[in-house]
């Protein structure tokens, strides 16, 4: 009798699990198939009813009707979660080892939908206009012209200008050919936005009347591309873009101004970013902001559990650029409602169930990520207005494979052990014998990056990728900066160990660190002059650009130490002379 209890117990048991698995399925089919059958045929719905809790909410799950459309119609077919409607491919942007295996989409693009990347064919850069009229040369930059300095708040008279006037910042990159751009492109196609939206998903939301044309207005094709489409055709071998490329200006006033027309989170990482979509079919990462400008990092956190801050990466864009590297993408800051461009635009419920009024009836949310998603730290806005980083995508990798690389100075990522580098002194010599590294233009790449990461403070380089196609012979991209810039008050000595290890570095950085450290052409005044125009101005605190001062005498004093240890030849690389394949020049 006992065993045939048991037995009726253990069937039981099953037929719950069978039921909660049933339930769980129906409920998240159901919504979807309320949805197409609530709305009409050819407008964009809701596929699920509000939560009761939510529905008491003021103004919290309202419905988001078309248009003239009556407030009941409206509510038929438009309450409570929208439909969620294909997305372009979704570009990875993280340091994740295996960034350069697959991109972190939604949803993949189908086939039909490729009319920005229809315009990537294309032929040889550097010759002129062909004789074969089916030939079309790729876009790049005019052959040479009088120099102008490169865009920004830097007009004329002003210290950026005469800094980018200066030779050194006029020195000319090799000729490009075919395999030297990321891009072959055939500069008569013309971008076609709405045919971009119909390929897509035909429920992509459209503003404007809908007959609107995006008719030829007389320019010429290229001059129909998003400034972010230029900004991918426009990388090479050497560079992100050219120091006279105008579309990185127009670039930044975008991510500064561009209607936002999606938002989801970014998968992976350790702290909250968003995807935002914009309404010319560009993205971007947005890192809110989480302190204010003057805090410092807590002395007791360890590097790998600080905030990132949205400043960092505005600031590591403008200093890269400085430093003439231009291998960070265009970053710009933006004031950002939460309830207009983020609650009321996203597709993602993980997102959007997060929101929530603050007891000082501020809006806030808190996302999913490893560390700092919780109510403890939401993020709020005062009242729904939230500054962040906008930070531009690399062309998506299905396009343009990167390679991800973990760094040889690396850090252990952990509370009591140390890495190798930190032990051996002679680390470096290990290094240099294991390839890509036997190669000089890898390590000198892994130089200039250590110095970036020590005049900004960041701690956290522990991977960097390259662009596939270019192979060794390439630039180093600096991503994921959020952790620079936390502490104007202490320099970390142990991110320059490289740099004092392998004594190595290139006389066209050494120059340029010689330049800034004059008086006429002071780092800490350029960084100001060049971030006054970003939209969340001033971006750092006084004491972070008195820092940077400070930083680039140390820097130059360990170059000092390794030419009296090593002597000039064996530590400073000419890549100012003839360029050639293979060559350290940039």
């Amino acid at each position: 009798m006992k065993m045939i209890l048991v037995r009726r117990f253990r069937v039981l048991i099953l037929m719950v699990f069978l039921v909660a698995c049933a339930l769980h399925i129906v409920l998240d089919l159901l919504p979807k198939l309320e949805g197409r059958g609530a709305r009409p045929s050819g407008e964009p719905g809701c596929s699920c009813a509000q939560p009761a809790a939510d529905a008491g909410a003021p103004g919290w799950a309202k419905a988001r009707g078309r248009p003239g459309e009556q407030p009941a119609a409206a509510s038929a077919g438009d309450a409570g979660w929208p439909n969620k409607h294909t997305l372009r491919i979704l570009q990875d942007f993280s340091s994740d080892p295996s960034s350069n295996l697959t991109s972190h989409s939604l949803e993949k693009l189908p086939p039909a939908a490729e009319p920005a990347e229809g315009a990537l064919r294309g032929r040889d850069p550097g010759a002129p206009r062909p004789r074969d009229p089916a030939h079309r040369p790729l876009l790049r930059d005019p052959g040479p012209r009088r120099s102008a300095p490169p865009p920004g708040p830097s007009g004329d008279g002003s210290l950026l200008a005469r800094l980018f006037e200066h030779p050194l910042y006029q020195v000319a990159l090799p000729p490009l050919t075919e395999d030297d751009v990321l891009f072959n492109v055939n500069s008569d196609i013309r971008f076609n936005p709405k045919a971009a939206a119909a390929a897509e998903s035909p429920d992509w939301p459209r503003e404007g009347a809908e007959d609107e044309e995006f008719s030829p207005t007389g320019e010429a094709a290229i001059d129909s591309y998003p400034n972010w489409l230029k900004f991918h055709i426009g990388i090479n071998r050497h560079e992100l873009y050219s120091r006279h490329n105008s579309a990185i200006e127009a670039l930044l006033r975008d991510l500064g101004a561009q209607k936002i027309t999606s938002v989801a989170m970014k998968s992976g990482g350790t702290q909250l970013k968003l995807i935002m979509t914009f309404q010319n079919y560009g993205q971007a990462l947005f890192k809110p902001m989480k302190q204010t400008r003057e805090q410092e990092t807590p002395p007791d956190f360890f590097y790998f559990s600080d905030y990132e801050r949205h400043n960092a990466e505005i600031a590591a864009f403008h200093l890269d650029r400085i430093l003439d590297f231009r291998r960070v993408p265009p970053v710009a800051g933006r004031m950002v409602n939460m309830t207009k461009e983020i609650r009321d635009v996203t597709r993602d419920k993980k997102l959007w169930r997060t929101f929530f009024i603050s007891p000082a009836n501020n809006i806030c949310f808190y996302g999913e990520c490893s560390y700092y998603c919780s109510t403890e730290h939401a993020l709020c806005g005062k009242p729904d207005q939230i500054e962040g980083s906008l930070a531009a995508f690399l062309p998506d990798l299905s396009l343009a494979k990167r390679k991800t690389w973990r760094n040889p100075w690396r850090r252990s990522y952990h509370k009591r052990k140390k890495a190798e580098w930190e032990v051996d002194p002679d680390y470096c010599e290990e290094v240099k014998q294991t390839p890509p590294y036997d190669n000089s233009r890898r390590i000198l790449d892994v130089m200039d990056m250590t110095i970036f990461d020590f005049l900004m403070g960041n701690m956290d380089r522990h991977h960097y990728e390259t662009f596939e196609k270019f192979g060794n012979e390439t630039f180093i991209i600096h991503l994921d900066n959020g952790r620079g810039f936390g502490k104007y008050s202490h320099d970390e000595l142990s991110i320059l160990v490289p740099l004092q290890q392998c004594c190595r570095i290139r006389k066209s950085t050494h120059l340029r660190l010689q330049l800034l450290a004059r008086e006429e052409f002071k780092l800490s005044l350029l960084m100001a002059e060049s971030l006054r125009g970003d939209r969340v101005a001033p971006v750092l605190y006084g004491p972070h650009l008195e820092a940077l001062d400070r930083r680039l005498r140390i820097v130059l004093q360990a170059v000092r130490d390794c030419v009296d240890k090593d002597g000039l030849p064996s530590v400073v690389e000419d890549d100012l002379g003839p360029p050639h394949r293979g060559s350290a020049r940039r």
